[in-house]
């Protein structure tokens, strides 16, 4: 199954019944042929932001934090460049992103314990792209101010929280919270696809302020599932599956809501997927039945891997069906010129969606020397989405076109889950 989706190594673990089953294979890098084992550990990306909600309730069962306080109350001194921003966002806002932070403001600063601190301090200076509570817009930021409330609230840096409150708890031992633990493990290195071949990237991690939205944790399937068995045997927990966002743009994944952190999906199904230097990571949960499923890779390309594993395990274990990953319809009708095409700004990039010939086009131009010009062939999905006609990492990625504006046109373009504003 590896060498037919070109997937260097994997990890896969299923809890059902109460008990957990792990299995692994492949390579933790081609370079160096070192096998996967199932004490091995894999980036988790994203999936990060989960443990950061449980940090934070935590600090809500202790009745140190309200969700619904603002956060300015709890961290002296904080400042975004919207004063009305700075004044009513909230944790709630945050944990659910809506909170509308810049979820491309990347400034390094540094490796030592202060990175989550310094980073929070320069939003001050960074466009605030919507008001609170008006448009979800996915943001790895947003959860950077979370991870500072827990230092703040903690009196520690989030590392230490982290590993305090849950790792040493929960009695975990595959677990590295940064890359210095990292090195004690058996870690596997990220792959990407260059020149038609497949070959591990040049770095593990970056960015330390990050670590709370997902840049360093680094964990057994196994331990993974220990973790999230915790979740569906403490009912405190159970608050962060609750919904909080029914309705979400389609990109591509088959989330239809979200929770506190939690994505959510068909047939009472939660979960997240995380990337992270060329890493994916995959996790389903079905609360009701107990079940839960994750597939960690080193390969920015595992999607179809892990929705078949998906397909197979939930099927048989609870009875629910994986919505399968987006292909283009075979007669896509033509883009509505009218509403979807325009130019729509983020930070990074202002993203074009134009036709010439009756084929339709969307073209990447950087904004900041940091990004680099791109344009990729796109075909309609349906009424409020589209789809790139050819896949890429893997997969045929759908951006959604949300509201109207005066004149009819879009005011969004979701791309990635993440707002691009028309303008």
């Amino acid at each position: 199954m590896l060498a037919e989706h070109d997937v260097p190594g994997a990890q896969v673990a299923v809890l059902a019944g109460g008990e957990i089953r792990d299995e692994a294979a492949g390579v933790l890098s081609v370079h160096t042929g070192v096998e996967v084992t199932t004490d091995s550990v894999f980036k988790i990306g994203s999936i990060t932001k989960i443990w950061t909600a449980t940090l934070l309730q935590q600090l809500v069962d202790d009745s140190v934090l309200d969700l619904d306080r603002p956060v300015h109350d709890y961290l002296p001194g904080f400042r975004l460049s919207d004063p009305s921003a700075t004044a009513s966002l909230t944790a709630r806002h945050l944990l659910t992103h809506t909170g509308g932070v810049d979820g491309n403001h990347f400034v390094d600063t540094g490796r030592n314990a202060d990175a989550v601190e310094r980073f929070v301090a320069t939003l001050a200076d960074a466009d605030h792209l919507f008001p609170p509570g008006a448009v979800f817009s996915y943001s790895n930021s947003g959860f950077v101010i979370l991870g500072r409330l827990v230092e703040v609230l903690r009196a520690k840096p989030f590392h230490d929280v982290l590993r305090e409150r849950l790792v040493t708890p929960l009695g975990l031992h595959t677990v590295a919270t940064d890359p210095y633990e990292a090195i004690l493990h058996r870690a596997a290195v990220g792959h990407v696809t260059a020149d038609g071949r497949t070959v591990p990237t040049k770095d593990w991690a970056v960015s330390y302020y990050s670590a709370p939205s997902g840049s360093h944790l680094a964990i057994s399937a196994r331990e993974l599932l220990e973790f999230v068995g915790h979740h569906l045997t403490d009912p405190a927990l159970a608050a962060l599956r609750e919904p909080q966002v029914t309705s979400v743009p389609d990109f591509g994944g088959g989330a239809l809501g979200w929770g506190l952190a939690w994505m959510l999906y068909r047939d009472g199904v939660v979960g997240h997927t995380g990337v992270a230097k060329g890493q994916k990571a995959f996790l389903r949960v079905v609360p009701s039945a107990g079940v839960a499923v994750v597939v960690l890779t080193n390969s920015a390309a595992a999607e179809p891997l892990a929705y078949e594993i998906f397909g197979a395990a939930l099927r048989d274990l609870a009875g629910v069906e994986t919505t399968p990953l987006p292909v283009p319809p075979p007669n896509p009708a033509g883009i509505d010129r009218d509403r979807m095409c325009g130019t729509y700004r983020s930070t990074l990039y202002d993203v074009t969606l134009a036709t010439e010939h009756d084929r339709a086009f969307l073209t990447y131009r950087p904004r900041t020397e940091a990004g680099s010009e791109s344009r990729v062939e796109v075909v309609r999905l349906n009424e409020d989405s589209i789809i790139t006609a050819e896949p890429r990492s893997g997969v045929h990625e759908v951006l959604s076109l949300v509201g109207s504006d005066e004149h009819g046109r879009a005011r969004f373009l979701h791309n990635g889950a993440a707002a691009h504003r028309i303008s």
